[in-house]
């Protein structure tokens, strides 16, 4: 039997670079505990203290023995008091042996520091710590692995994973690892994904151009691709002034098919978006094209492609955001996780970065949980594949 090679992300590195710092340095207890070569972890070590693993800061020397210097003066007035402190409750723990001071040193390591309770009892820190080590559980070894897995996963998907699409993204990659323990390790870290904020509908429709029925009625769950497809505008805002963006939802691949941006909202606008998801997806007479009541969408240009391709218009009630909730969601998704943590300088910055989330991260690898935790590109070829 072939032994599979274990490997491991930029940030699982990182996180387990950083775990030795609370071992004090010990790269082999830490190995263990996290189940990992000890060379291999050495290794990740050197290179961060290089500055050639992505993940782990290298700072300025002089700021470093700055910041050394400020902390072991802090320590220097702690050390008599917490000594006196060990001594009285470790009162008669010197005349034992070294098995009962290891003891000693694991049951308080809440209350003092390691290497304060080791100096007072004259316990060298690589044999406790290699004591520690060979006194872990498999049970606790799986657990350390988990925390770092769960920590590089957060870090990979950009901190927009809740627990049951955290689970599925690391489950995807072959770790075993259960919704249980991503749940309780996230919970005992406070790992969270970003703040979601509340997203304000601006649709105008108050005029008196030529509208559709309301043919979609709310009913989202399509049986294939190119059968019913939901638009709509959303705005963005650039220290260079608003930027607007149309985009074209596929309502059974949930991916974006269309989309355009611009700086004016404009009919020319919603009909680049939707001529672009036509060329994309090149769909056959009678597809359902739904949007809002926006005046971009009464006008004559948009509604000429409808006809010219034979698609069947529809528009949502008035006043009624719920008509439109696919693509609408989608644009909280789009805000939550990408425009509200930017502050976005020029229009360009804006419009490369949407494009970047556009392609490369929702329509390619954002899981979704009304997919089956699968991504809408994925969702495409399989649908495809079976009908072939």
């Amino acid at each position: 039997m072939v032994k599979k090679i274990r490997t491991y992300s930029t940030e699982f590195k990182a996180e387990a670079v950083k775990k030795i710092s609370d071992n004090n340095g010990n790269i082999s207890a830490t190995a263990k505990q996290l189940g990992i070569a000890m060379q291999t972890l050495s290794n990740w070590h050197n290179k961060a203290n290089q500055g050639k693993l992505k993940g782990t800061e290298q700072y300025d020397p002089d700021l470093m023995t700055a910041l050394q210097e400020i902390k072991q003066l802090k320590r220097q007035l702690k050390v008599a008091e917490e000594e006196r402190e060990i001594f009285k409750k470790g009162d008669g723990v010197l005349r034992e042996k070294q098995l009962v001071r290891y003891a000693f040193i694991k049951d308080n390591q809440h209350f003092f520091t390691i290497t304060t309770m080791c100096r007072v009892l004259r316990v060298k820190h690589s044999s406790y710590y290699d004591w520690l080590s060979r006194d872990i559980s498999e049970q606790q070894i799986h657990r350390n692995h988990c925390e770092l897995l769960v920590k590089a996963a957060h870090s990979e998907t950009h901190e927009r994973y809740g627990v049951e699409r955290l689970h599925a993204h690391l489950s995807e990659q072959g770790h075993n690892i259960s919704p249980y323990m991503v749940r309780s390790i996230k919970e005992e870290y406070s790992i969270k994904c970003r703040r979601h904020k509340r997203f304000k509908v601006t649709t105008d429709s108050n005029h008196n151009k030529l509208v559709y029925p309301n043919v979609l009625d709310q009913e989202f769950d399509a049986s294939r691709p190119n059968q019913a497809w939901a638009s709509d505008i959303t705005y963005i805002w650039t220290l260079e002034g608003w930027l607007y963006l149309a985009g074209v939802k596929d309502l059974y691949t949930k991916e974006l098919v269309g989309y355009a941006i611009n700086k004016r909202m404009t009919a020319d606008l919603v009909c680049k978006a939707l001529n672009m998801a036509i060329k994309n997806k090149q769909p056959s007479k009678g597809l359902v094209v739904h949007s809002d009541r926006g005046s971009q969408y009464c006008s004559h240009a948009y509604h000429k492609i409808i006809k010219q391709h034979q698609f069947t218009g529809s528009m949502s009630g008035k006043g009624n955001c719920f008509d439109n909730a696919p693509i609408e969601s989608f644009w909280g998704i789009l805000k939550n996780e990408l425009v509200y943590h930017q502050d976005y300088k020029t229009r360009f910055a804006a419009i490369r970065d949407i494009i970047g989330y556009i392609e490369l991260y929702y329509n390619q690898t954002r899981i979704q949980k009304g997919l089956g935790y699968k991504s809408p590109r994925q969702v495409w070829f399989d649908y495809y594949r079976q009908a072939a």
